[in-house]
């Protein structure tokens, strides 16, 4: 049997990825090792995954295996809860761990660094800060090489603890990007359910690769009672006619408000945006429900908690 060995300490924004060996030709594949395959590589939904693990079963594929695949798959979705959920069946196989039976742990220390991570998540979905600590450094001490793997989950995390105590003010007016007026928040947000912040830049690739995809998303939701107003974070002028360029380049009426970040007490400074895109879901008081990146499944449960109407959108194909 031909193994795939995932090292889960190389990543790249907030996504694993794996260093592993290089897959027999399809036609030398048998099919208990296509089971693995699939298992391991299915992202798109829920649904898929537990298709995936049927087939998988069927075929003799250990639950060890399945466990393993469950854990990258709701990793790289950044899903706390279901990661949390998943410690039972981690604690279950602790004592049966088999290293040669692995398809994503170099060593048994990995696998254990991994089980203390999968502790530290759910410690904290308890309110345990001191058992998160606890957990999370022993998974680090376990498995440095993982830390890179660990360290984005964890400062997501960290962020969103300390969205809790923010609350925006809707009152504060910010510079339109296209006619330099003031307008508030608050003006946007209306009687609307929430307010969807988007911080952009037009010197930023990916915002222009994903302009398009975010207009799909503000039309999608700003007819169900969520208001979008997008930021750009600097303030200088030639960053303002850069993007005015932008928007108008794509020929399309631009969605939602368009705005300045203000040089004083700038409202990126306090929702601690670092990089863009990241969009902030805001309820009708000003708490944050969500903060990331606007590609993550996280955004759009939180969408969904706000108005249940919402479902995520087909983005465009590339071109």
């Amino acid at each position: 049997m031909v193994f795939r060995r995932l090292l889960a300490g190389l990543i790249t924004g907030g996504a694993l990825l794996v260093a592993q060996v290089e897959p027999p030709p399809e036609a030398a594949m048998n099919p208990k090792e296509d089971a693995i395959e699939q298992i391991l590589s299915v992202r798109e939904s829920p649904e898929a995954l537990e298709k995936a693990v049927g087939a998988a079963r069927a075929l003799g594929v250990s639950e060890q295996a399945i466990l393993e695949a469950r854990f990258l798959f709701h990793i790289d979705r950044a899903e706390d809860a279901e990661i949390a959920a998943l410690l039972p069946e981690f604690e279950k196989q602790k004592a049966d761990f088999d290293l040669v039976e692995s398809e994503i742990f170099a060593s048994e220390d990995d696998w254990l660094a991994v089980t203390e991570y999968v502790r530290a998540i759910a410690a904290l979905k308890q309110g345990d800060s001191a058992g998160f600590k606890e957990h999370i450094t022993e998974a680090f001490w376990l498995s440095p090489k993982q830390g890179a793997a660990f360290a984005p989950h964890i400062e997501r995390i960290r962020l969103m603890d300390a969205m809790k105590a923010v609350k925006v003010d809707f009152d504060k007016k910010y510079k339109d990007t296209f006619g330099g007026e003031m307008v508030s928040l608050g003006e946007v947000l209306g009687e609307k359910k929430g307010l969807l912040l988007h911080f952009w830049s037009p010197w930023s690739r990916e915002c222009e690769a994903t302009l398009v995809d975010f207009f799909l998303t503000a039309e999608h939701i700003i007819p169900k009672g969520v208001g979008v107003v997008s930021i750009l974070p600097e303030t200088s002028t030639k960053v303002n006619a850069d993007a005015k360029a932008m928007l108008q380049e794509t020929g399309k009426n631009v969605p939602g408000q368009w705005i300045v970040d203000s040089k004083k007490a700038p409202i990126s400074h306090k929702l601690k945006v670092q990089s863009v895109p990241v969009v902030v879901l805001l309820t009708a008081e000003g708490r944050v429900l969500y903060n990331g990146h606007p590609a993550e499944e996280n955004f759009w449960k939180a969408l969904e908690t706000l108005e249940p109407r919402i479902m995520r959108p087909e983005m465009r194909e590339e071109e």
